[in-house]
């Protein structure tokens, strides 16, 4: 079920669909599915979203919902350019429901038989959108693995690549049935039918294809029986009469039948991107202005389709800021791996947070964080900076704030890192060293303190840079948590001055960077966010665990009193659990049923998780009486040391165990004690 098959059009509310789902207001339908009802809806400040509602019958499915909880766990974790944004999402609600960003528009198919094929700027900036939305798709360590004409929505900003139905992280972990064929024929890559491999490589197979049927309207395979379709694309060369011959090369390579010949998404948004540019050096007028070739203007100013604006949509007028953050929202979300984000951006994030969401509408959550009083707050007496609030919107209200680019969630342009340059003054010095000793505090609980951060600032961008490396043979995951914690340390230092002082503060977005040699002129991003949406893992307003808190909190903590805690909760969860046996009806938690616990210090969060050894959680009883265990020991735990020990940070919690549906973690809750 897609959250755009009807071609955004409204259609009129049927008998028994819901008035309200959660905060918004459903107004009609965008369309249904066997899975459920795609909802048209406002949200309490009266902008559009689509609100995917599955059928009851499925709810009481325990695969479906495991299916679906994986759904909105990817859809949180993946953010970027050309993608829609999820909003919210309760997969754990009586009836699961998730809220996307409503992005208006035709899908590809349909905009090729009411319009023809695209050509100039619109299929080059075609072709380095979707790219770009791969691009930050594998970038979040997920696999689309449905790339297909009717999973493009041709707004009138650009495309937006949607639908992460069947979507699967590249770890293994799967959202759909064992030995079920996933996708669409013509658009399954070769290994696919082969062996059934599903990588990054076979998406980048089906955007070769997508881009020569936008380009020609005409399926590079042809149409026929599934089989002889899947003959061809196996053995057979593709229609490529009609594609430009500048497009034909990256389309090739994009197609080969080996998945090792293939290009990179990144690469081919990078090649698209190029060739964008040269047809805008010919389009663009000479006063076009400074600029105007850069990546996400040339997207824009190269894309002309019709206005897919729809009278049934009955809205009060938006603000200014809410006209910029629709516009930004239709722009789609890029990249926010910060933390933040809804239930990930990393693997998000997404926190990803990713991170980024990429934030879901949400309160003010603890700071939880080392951290000074934001600059210039004046207070009467002592304050625990543990309790200092992280404002999730520091510029509401606001008139005219110095920081100019809310809603703007595009991603680093290229020099931006280079031109960064050291902080100039007091109040950039101070913002530095708050960055750089939240970092140092989040590394040295897991004994990487040896990667020493560089903040740099580029005003121009009003960006904060946060630079790592380089560190040689450092694992994946140790840069993983470095992006983690410079995102999350930038973003709260960033909202904390932003809600100081609105007026003259003018930087609201961060970038971290990562250098491979001390001669590098031109580092890469590896995660990029805003602090105008919230710098902490949520989804309608409470806090969630995710993967990539997870992923940290199983790295071994080199702190004395986490690892003290940890042995003292990890058994406290157990005698908690024996202690409620007897009206649980229960056997006894032993050392076999291997119940671990974990710190996250980026989101201050405790993990408990277990791999189900003797598979005591199988069920949903079960599963539920350990999601009450754990909530009761690990928070009565945690506040006990909040109150004893100062520097303690950690308030947040999160359980998962195995699934054996997905082959990976299913989390069963998290929240946040009250200290």
């Amino acid at each position: 079920m897609s959250l755009a098959r009807s071609g955004g059009r409204v259609q009129p509310a049927r008998p028994g669909d819901p008035r309200r789902v959660d905060t918004y207001r459903i107004i009609g339908r965008l369309g249904s599915g066997g899975m459920g009802t795609v909802h048209a809806g406002l949200d309490p400040a009266g902008l559009r979203v689509a609100v995917k509602v599955v059928h009851p019958a499925h709810a009481e499915d325990p695969e479906f919902r495991a299916r679906f909880r994986r759904e909105v766990q990817l859809s949180a974790r993946v953010q970027g350019p050309c993608l829609i944004p999820l909003l919210a999402a309760d997969p754990d609600a009586r009836t699961p429901w998730l809220a996307t960003a409503y992005a208006p528009g035709l899908t590809l198919d349909r905009h090729l038989a009411v319009h023809g094929p695209l050509s100039g700027g619109t299929l080059y900036a075609f072709a380095t959108g979707t790219a770009r939305a791969l691009a930050a798709i594998h970038a979040a360590g997920v696999v689309h693995r449905d790339v297909k004409p009717q999973n493009v929505i041709l707004t009138p900003c650009g495309p937006r690549v949607l639908d992460f139905g069947i979507a699967h992280a590249a770890d293994g972990t799967s959202v759909t049935r064992t030995g079920v064929m996933t996708g669409t024929p013509g658009w399954i890559s070769p290994e696919h039918y082969r062996t059934g491999t599903a990588g990054p490589e076979g998406d980048l197979f089906a955007w070769g294809a997508l881009v020569a049927y936008a380009a020609t309207g005409r399926l590079p395979f042809g149409t026929g029986a599934p089989d002889v379709v899947a003959y061809r694309v196996m053995s057979g060369d593709p229609g490529l009469d009609g594609l430009p011959e500048e497009l034909r090369g990256t389309v090739v390579r994009a197609l080969a039948k080996n998945p090792g010949e293939r290009m990179t998404a990144d690469a081919a948004a990078q090649e698209c991107a190029r060739l964008l540019d040269a047809q805008a050096t010919v389009v663009l007028t000479a006063d076009a202005g400074p600029g105007a070739t850069s990546a996400d203007l040339l997207v824009s100013d190269g894309w002309s389709v019709p206005d897919a604006e729809d009278r049934a949509w009955r809205t009060p007028a938006a603000s200014t800021r809410k006209r910029a953050l629709m516009a930004a929202v239709a722009a789609a979300a890029a990249g926010a791996a910060v933390a933040g984000g809804i239930v990930a951006f990393d693997t998000g994030d997404r926190g990803a947070a990713g991170t980024g969401p990429r934030s879901a509408v949400g309160s003010t959550p603890l700071h939880g964080g080392p951290s000074s009083v934001p600059a210039g707050a004046v207070t009467a007496s002592p304050v625990d900076a543990r309790t200092v609030r992280v404002p999730t919107d520091p510029l509401a209200g606001v008139p005219d704030p110095a920081y100019t680019r809310s809603g703007d969630e595009t991603q680093p342009q290229p020099g931006e890192w280079r031109t960064s340059t050291t902080a100039a003054d007091p109040r950039e010095r101070e913002a530095e060293r708050s960055i750089r000793d939240r970092m140092a505090a989040v590394l040295a609980t897991k004994d990487m303190d040896f990667m020493k951060p560089t903040v740099t600032f580029n005003l121009r961008a009003q960006t904060v840079i946060v630079t790592g490396g380089p560190v040689p043979q450092l694992p994946d995951h140790y840069r993983e948590v470095f992006r983690r914690a410079g995102e999350m340390a930038a973003c709260t230092a960033l909202a904390h001055r932003l809600g100081n002082a609105p007026a003259t503060w003018p930087y609201g977005r961060f970038s971290v960077y990562w250098k491979t040699s001390d001669g590098d002129v031109d580092a890469a991003a590896i995660g990029y966010g805003t602090a105008t949406d919230g710098c902490f893992t949520e989804i309608a307003g409470q806090w969630r665990g995710d993967e990539s808190g997870m992923a940290t909190a199983e790295i071994p903590s080199s702190d004395k009193a986490e690892i003290r805690v940890a042995d003292a909760t990890a058994k406290a969860v157990a005698a908690t659990w024996n202690t409620a046996a007897a009206e649980t009806n229960e056997a006894p938690l032993g050392a076999a049923d291997g119940i671990t616990l974990g710190f996250d210090p980026v989101e201050n969060a405790a993990y408990v998780w277990t791999d189900d050894p003797n598979d005591r959680f199988a069920s949903r009883a079960s599963q539920s009486n350990l999601k009450h265990a754990v909530e009761e020991a690990v928070c009565r735990r945690l506040t006990a040391e909040f109150h004893s020990n100062r520097s303690w940070n950690y308030t947040r919690w999160a359980v998962a165990v195995y699934n054996p549906y997905t082959h990976g973690r299913q989390f069963l809750g998290s929240g946040t004690c009250t200290p």
